[in-house]
């Protein structure tokens, strides 16, 4: 799924030259493209492709890649389908895009695959999705082999109480079956809203205060990072694509966010092409110089908060006692789910 080698120092140079427009891409046949894979090798490039590739490869890549998936009904019912063939259609998509990610570099994917609200669609819809997300996960299962010569961890955030019994034992298996892969890494937000996610970082919190783990001068929008859905990220998302026109975030990762280059495309997500992943990447490249400047003052701020904490013994020991509280609920929580299934 993703490069296997690590990856080298990158140049902070300024962005590399590609095509002014992203040409129309007519290289691949999606009607071609294996339904069900998530892990695919081989991916057919034009030559102009992958000397657009190389020349990104000059700059600066962002190593985490965030990506609203959204126009699929839109897309079924431009051409006369149904809205569950668009769905499987995004789907496919998935899995196309992340062997672009993997050769061009891009060492962690998150996925906006299922938001709290769309349980509101109807009944029929909704039932569609949980289904196909039951078949995405089992074909996970079956490419373990490959998850595994890949390195790849696959985490499904969101709040998953809100699933059948079934799915969520389903996502349950595939975070312990990669748990121990460290070289990538592909998250999977289903029923997720980022204001789920701040509730139940303040619940964390909340519970740890209650409890006297923490004292409540140790909560900090730092900590709140510990206690997100995304906590096992080694970093927040460099670059942020959202696909069909709109240029709105949709309660997705708006905690995470606060230094990423958001891209908006007005191609349907079943539509994404290479070509839009190198636009967008191109642009990340060109304001890649202004976020590092605030990058470098939010590392700065963490670096003070690091040297009083380790100023501070009984801080640092209440800090390493509530990462190891965070980490002990999410694996009781998933126990719970694989119990329930037996």
């Amino acid at each position: 799924l993703f490069n296997l080698q690590q990856s080298q120092p990158l140049p902070t140079a300024g962005p590399s030259p590609v095509p002014a427009e992203p040409p129309k891409d007519t290289s691949q046949d999606s009607a071609a493209i294996p339904e069900d894979e998530w892990i695919r090798t081989g991916a057919q490039y034009t030559a102009m492709q992958r000397l657009s590739m190389t020349m990104l490869g000059q700059g600066p890549l962002p190593n985490h890649l965030a990506i609203i998936m959204d126009g699929n009904r839109r897309f079924a019912r431009c051409h006369g389908l149904q809205k569950s063939q668009g769905h499987l259609r995004g789907f496919q998509k998935v899995g196309e895009v992340l062997e672009w990610c993997r050769d061009l570099g891009i060492n962690e994917v998150t996925v906006y695959a299922f938001s709290i609200e769309n349980f509101n669609r109807s009944a029929e819809e909704v039932a569609g999705l949980l289904q196909l997300a039951r078949q995405k996960f089992d074909r996970l299962l079956q490419e373990l082999d490959r998850l595994r010569a890949y390195g790849v961890c696959v985490r499904v955030l969101g709040n998953l109480q809100l699933l059948p019994a079934d799915l969520r034992a389903a996502a349950a298996r595939v975070m312990q079956a990669t748990s121990s892969h460290s070289k990538a890494r592909l998250n999977v937000c289903f029923a997720y809203t980022s204001r789920d996610d701040m509730a139940h970082a303040v619940s964390l919190a909340g519970q740890a205060v209650r409890s006297g783990l923490l004292l409540p001068d140790d909560v900090t929008p730092r900590l709140l990072d510990r206690c997100a859905r995304t906590y096992l990220s080694p970093g927040p998302p460099d670059l942020l694509i959202r696909t069909s026109g709109e240029t709105r975030l949709s309660d997705f990762l708006l905690w995470q966010t606060q230094f990423t280059c958001v891209h908006f495309v007005n191609a349907m997500w079943p539509d994404f092409s290479v070509w839009h992943l190198m636009w967008a990447v191109f642009n990340y490249q060109r304001n890649y110089a202004t976020m590092q400047s605030g990058l470098a003052a939010l590392a700065a701020e963490e670096a003070d908060d690091d040297d009083e904490t380790q100023s501070d013994p009984q801080r640092h020991q209440r800090l390493q006692a509530f990462d190891k509280f965070v980490r002990d609920q999410e694996d009781a929580e998933l126990r719970r789910y694989l119990a329930a299934e037996t």
